[in-house]
């Protein structure tokens, strides 16, 4: 049984943000002492990201609220409001944002209706509620009443991939099956201006942004193009537990986020790409010698920083052209965590680049440390 990923979405919040600009609004908050300052220049200049997106329209120049909550622009000065004034926000823009990628991916799928989904999965790590987005997107986007309904909830940055492999597995299970996946991550509603390394960092990376698509074993229309979900795999690292880190605050969410981060992705690469490659003995070779031989022509990397991406093109020996889906998702868009390899693999599947048969290595690397991914075959 062949499944696919159909109908690949992606959603932006409107508000753009210029990273200079940030760069300049958080290099001049009061109280950073002057090492932090430093930090704060080198993350945001070397960060390689242009732009980003947001939810929070008040980070615009161009708002002026008389009541703000994030940012003083009169002032020129962030806030710290406390994490149920974050949430709260959540809740409004995420439902928004779950809505419209929803919608999206529904009617990017030729011959799929609303009424056809039998399953949803939401993936998030930046908010909570009850009755929560699955029960919002079954409800506002005229799904059966009896749709199944699961959440990944507080994962990280790798959780689209699980959401994608328990699709395929649902999928497996019962043939007609239809499920929508949907991640939405709002995580500029956690920044704030600090003098940590960690926070620092976490800051000149993070956006708002959302992916989603069909997953089902039903067939492709003609001139349809989408992913075969062919295998996945999943990998902890003997290293990084305390490298990498979600944990809630009073200020909101907090982010351990340490400069050992690309050195252990550097280290267990390989390792954790072996499962995934192991059923085909010319793509297991292709890994262990040299991986932008052509057996995979495209990557789909997570783009968590430009560091991790400079150390995944030099330790697997990849090509600038096959890294640059993810650095222009990084470039444009930013680390949008858990949604953020949607973006690289919608750049993939709307690049004249990528024919059809093509095979695509998809990785996404997050808490743990741990390293998910999944290979795919370019259907259309």
């Amino acid at each position: 049984m062949t499944v696919a990923l159909r109908g690949l979405s992606t959603v932006v919040p409107p508000t753009v943000l210029i990273q200079e600009e940030v760069r300049d609004v958080f290099a001049g908050q009061p109280g950073l002492n002057r090492l932090a300052q430093r930090i704060v220049a080198t993350s945001f200049n070397v960060s390689g990201i242009d732009t980003r997106h947001t939810v929070l329209a008040e980070l615009s120049r161009d708002m002026r609220p008389d009541e703000p909550v994030f940012f003083d622009i009169a002032r020129m000065e962030l806030l710290l409001p406390g994490t149920k004034a974050r949430n709260e926000l959540y809740a409004e823009h995420a439902t928004t944002m779950y809505l419209d990628a929803g919608r999206a991916a529904i009617d990017a799928t030729p011959g799929v209706e609303a009424s056809d989904i039998t399953h949803v999965i939401t993936v998030s790590c930046t908010g909570f509620y009850a009755p929560g987005p699955d029960y919002v997107i079954a409800r506002d986007l005229g799904l059966g009443a009896d749709v199944e309904r699961y959440h990944l909830g507080f994962m990280g940055c790798y959780a689209a991939i699980p959401a994608l492999r328990i699709a395929k597995q649902l999928c497996e299970a019962d043939a007609a099956a239809v499920v929508l996946v949907v991640s939405v991550e709002l995580c500029t509603l956690h920044l704030r201006s600090s003098n940590d390394p960690d926070t620092i960092v976490a800051s000149s990376l993070f956006a708002d942004g959302a992916g989603s698509g069909i997953v089902t074993a039903l067939p492709l229309e003609p001139g349809e193009r989408a992913f075969d979900l062919d295998r996945f795999a999943t990998r902890i690292t003997p290293d990084g537990e305390g490298d990498m880190a979600w944990k809630i605050g009073d200020h909101g969410f907090e982010m351990v986020l340490s400069n050992a981060i690309p050195s252990i992705i550097d280290e267990h690469i390989t390792g954790a790409l072996q499962p995934l490659f192991a059923h085909d003995p010319a793509l297991a070779d292709a890994l262990a010698t040299d991986a932008s031989s052509g057996a995979v022509e495209h990557w789909a990397i997570h783009p968590g920083g430009r560091s991790i991406l400079d150390k995944v093109e030099s330790r697997l020996r990849l090509t600038e052209a096959q890294l640059l889906p993810a650095r222009e998702t990084l470039r444009d868009f930013g680390n949008m965590s858990s949604a953020t390899v949607m973006f690289v693999m919608r750049n993939i599947l709307d690049s004249d680049a990528a024919a059809d048969g093509d095979r695509v290595a998809a990785m996404a690397f997050g808490p743990g440390l741990t390293v998910e991914s999944s290979l795919m075959t370019v259907r259309g």
